[in-house]
Order: C-alpha cells, then sequence, then structure tokens
C-alpha cells in the first residue's frame, strides 16, 4: 500500500466469498489507524476477506500484516 501513514484515509471492506468476487461490504472510511484497529477486533473468518482501499492501492488486510 503505497499510502501509509496513520491518518491516511482509507475504505475498509469485507468482500465475502473473496475466491469467488463476492459483494463487498463497507466496515470503516476513515483514518488508517482507526481501520486497523476495527480490523484487528473482527473474527478471524472475517479478517481471511478484509481490504484497505486508499485513493492508490488495495491491499489484503492480512498482507499488510505480513510486510
Amino acid at each position: 500500500m503505497r499510502t501509509t501513514y496513520g491518518e491516511a484515509t482509507v475504505r475498509l471492506y469485507h468482500l465475502s466469498d473473496a475466491s469467488e468476487g463476492g459483494a463487498a461490504e463497507t466496515l470503516f472510511y476513515g483514518p488508517l489507524d482507526e481501520a486497523l484497529r476495527i480490523a484487528a477486533q473482527q473474527a478471524e473468518q472475517v479478517q481471511d476477506g478484509l481490504f484497505l482501499a486508499t485513493d492508490n492501492d488495495v491491499v489484503a488486510y492480512l498482507d499488510l500484516l505480513e510486510g
């Protein structure tokens, strides 16, 4: 994710059935710091389908944690 500062505005969303191109449900829109806090509180199964989008990039939540 190119935009990495804590106040960057992001969209946190869950992609149901991500492997099959499922539906996206926005969970939060606001600062990256808050989005990461909300994502960490989700169940493990939900975290598998979480994505963060900025104005110039999209990254899977779990991939961001590994990086």
